[in-house]
């Protein structure tokens, strides 16, 4: 799965002043990525703020950066929740045209044991059209898929990679290590995406490279050429805006940057409130740095 090598970027849904779907700073924003070297894209992830948005709109979301694409580069859709029959249900009505890859977070809340984690998402891949990137994210879940979970699961023929966010070292290196040799690990963390491709991981799905594409997509495609003392460059000139952007929370910081750039607001749907004011006021300063 060589199209999901490199840098993905997991899209901020602009909003208008009264919460409707800008659609026009949509198309500025896809644009902005498939025009500056970014591998493939991510729609309705977190950043995205899928858990406020009607799947109504986001099949309008997701035509609306299919249009614009045109097919220069992979899209990935994500649809997850949990509740395992209520998402399968959605997959066996999902219109897959134009999707490579589903993306898919483990269940959060009601917390499953590792036994309901396999169970969930092999059941997601015996209905899905499209193959299943997993995503490993205990900061939002409440819990943590095993190493030993993730390798069960990457048996699956349609499962084929690992979206992986658990910022632990140890975990991802025994998960690179024994993963078979056609599973991507895919960095979650913009911050440690230069190490972990280091150690073995097959690139990122990014949310500074909303705003960066040209500049984080470079120093991926580095690191996975081993040019690393180029690669370094690039990390530690993005590293404080990177940092920078979970100040407060996402995807308020890099809508903050988004539109120091110009490309769409800051507005976010309820419960996601606005960033501070020193936290805004850094990343106005990071910007006009960078």
């Amino acid at each position: 799965m060589d199209k999901f090598k490199g840098t993905g970027v997991a899209m901020v849904t602009p909003f208008t002043e009264n919460f409707d779907i800008d659609f026009e700073s949509l198309k500025k924003l896809t644009e902005h990525l498939c025009s500056n070297g970014v591998q493939y894209l991510v729609v309705m992830g977190t950043t995205g703020e899928n858990p406020t948005i009607t799947d109504f709109e986001q099949t309008r979301i997701l035509e609306t950066v299919q249009e614009v694409n045109e097919k220069r580069v992979p899209v990935v859709f994500g649809i997850g929740g949990n509740n395992t029959k209520a998402v399968v249900e959605r997959m066996k009505t999902f219109n897959y045209e134009g999707v490579d890859a589903i993306l898919s977070a483990s269940p959060y809340y009601n917390k499953p044991n590792q036994a309901g984690i396999v169970n969930h998402y092999t059941q997601l891949a015996d209905t899905s059209e499209a193959p299943i990137i997993l995503y490993n994210v205990p900061g939002r879940t409440g819990s943590m898929m095993h190493v030993d979970t993730i390798l069960k699961l990457a048996e699956h023929e349609n499962i084929i990679a690992v979206k992986e966010a658990s910022g632990n070292m140890d975990h991802c290196m025994k998960l690179i290590k024994d993963a078979p040799e056609d599973f991507l690990v895919i960095s979650g963390d913009d911050n440690y995406t230069l190490p972990f491709i280091s150690i073995g991981m097959s690139g990122v799905i990014s949310v500074v490279g909303n705003a960066y594409p040209k500049e984080f997509s470079q120093m991926v495609r580095y690191a996975l050429d081993s040019n690393f003392e180029n690669a370094r460059y690039l990390h530690y000139r993005l590293l404080p805006i990177m940092n920078a952007i979970f100040d407060d929370g996402n995807p308020g910081g890099i809508k903050c940057v988004l539109n120091e750039l110009g490309i769409c607001g800051t507005a976010m749907r309820e419960p996601l409130c606005p960033i501070l004011p020193t936290v805004a006021a850094n990343l106005k300063s990071l910007v006009g740095k960078l």
